[in-house]
């Protein structure tokens, strides 16, 4: 009897623990990481470190001196925060430009709710949108894969610029400055850190669901609302199997299905929630790349649906023995 313990239930533990969920995505992200590494050299490198650095000091400071909290640094929350920023941002960005959206990802995006599971919207996605809005020049300069041997890196539109004005203006004539399949899907493309190897980030997402830390729900429902509406508006001229599998490959939609819209706190909790979640943001992604201002819409879309993560838990399954009423 003297080892007897009384304590409220859950009394069976899987393990799991948010420093554990944390690496495990950080993990997941390396192999589209050395791509970006190989693609764009120092300046991913230094994005990088200067987007986690900045991310960590934002939440050690407000968490010690403003909210009066022990700083949860070890969580790695604030790391995969300050990593999945720098995937958002193209690779010669200025360092000060990375530290005003470090802070605002952190300082607005997390800890002006309470910190870690507290937070409606993605933190990463906060600083992004909010420098794509502040400083456009800057977050739409992007520069081209030339790996460590670059000295001044050259500039150029992405392939999602060229696509957007192929479907908008029926500019045919910029065909030839699209990527072919291969290159979209295996490697180097102009862009930001994220957007450069689709490969890599699938292989990192199916090992995010094969360990149980995402669910398939999202990616899949996201990628088929693309998909299905890339090879209905086609534009004239260009094959509808080539034109979804670059709309597929291109931009921001791997990292956001994979990464960006799985994240716990700004997700549904139910499998058909999910489902929703993920057609909604499908479908405002290709109306943004469609008729909008921007090539690109992933960040909105994922914000726009963190918004009604409340409305879409109360998507609930019928309780066990509970009398549906008619």
């Amino acid at each position: 009897m003297k080892n007897l313990i009384v304590a409220p239930a859950p009394h069976a533990h899987s393990g799991d623990s948010v420093r554990k969920n944390m690496l495990l995505v950080i993990a997941a992200l390396m192999p589209a990481y050395a791509v970006s590494l190989a693609a764009f050299g120092w300046g991913a490198l230094i994005v990088t470190l200067i987007s986690i650095a900045a991310c960590c000091a934002t939440e050690w400071l407000i968490a010690k001196f403003i909210l009066k909290q022990q700083p949860t640094l070890c969580d790695c929350s604030a790391i995969l925060t300050g990593l999945l920023l720098a995937f958002n941002l193209p690779s010669n960005l200025p360092w000060w430009l990375i530290v005003i959206g470090a802070v605002v990802a952190i300082g607005v995006g997390k800890m002006t709710f309470g910190g870690l599971g507290q937070n409606p919207f993605n933190p990463a996605l906060v600083g992004r949108v909010f420098l794509l809005i502040a400083y456009p020049v800057q977050m739409t300069t992007w520069p081209l894969p030339q790996g460590f041997n670059a000295v001044d890196a050259a500039t150029g539109a992405t392939p999602l610029a060229y696509m957007k004005q192929i479907v908008k203006n029926g500019d045919m004539s910029l065909m030839d400055k699209l990527p072919d399949l291969q290159d979209a899907f295996f490697g180097f493309m102009g862009g930001s850190l994220g957007e450069v190897s689709a490969l890599a980030l699938i292989a990192g997402g199916i090992f995010l669901i094969c360990t149980k830390v995402i669910t398939w729900h999202i990616p899949v429902s996201i990628l088929a609302t693309v998909a299905a509406f890339a090879a209905l508006g086609a534009p004239a001229g260009m094959c509808p199997c080539h034109y979804t599998a670059l709309t597929l490959c291109t931009g921001g939609i791997m990292l956001g299905a994979f990464f960006m819209a799985t994240d716990y706190v700004t997700s549904p909790m139910t499998g058909w929630g999910k489902i929703i979640f993920g057609i909604g943001i499908g479908l405002i992604v290709m109306v943004i790349r469609t008729w909008g201002a921007y090539p690109e819409g992933m960040s909105f879309a994922i914000l726009i649906m963190n918004a009604t993560v409340p409305l879409l838990n109360k998507i609930r399954p019928k309780r066990f023995g509970e009398v549906v009423k008619k």
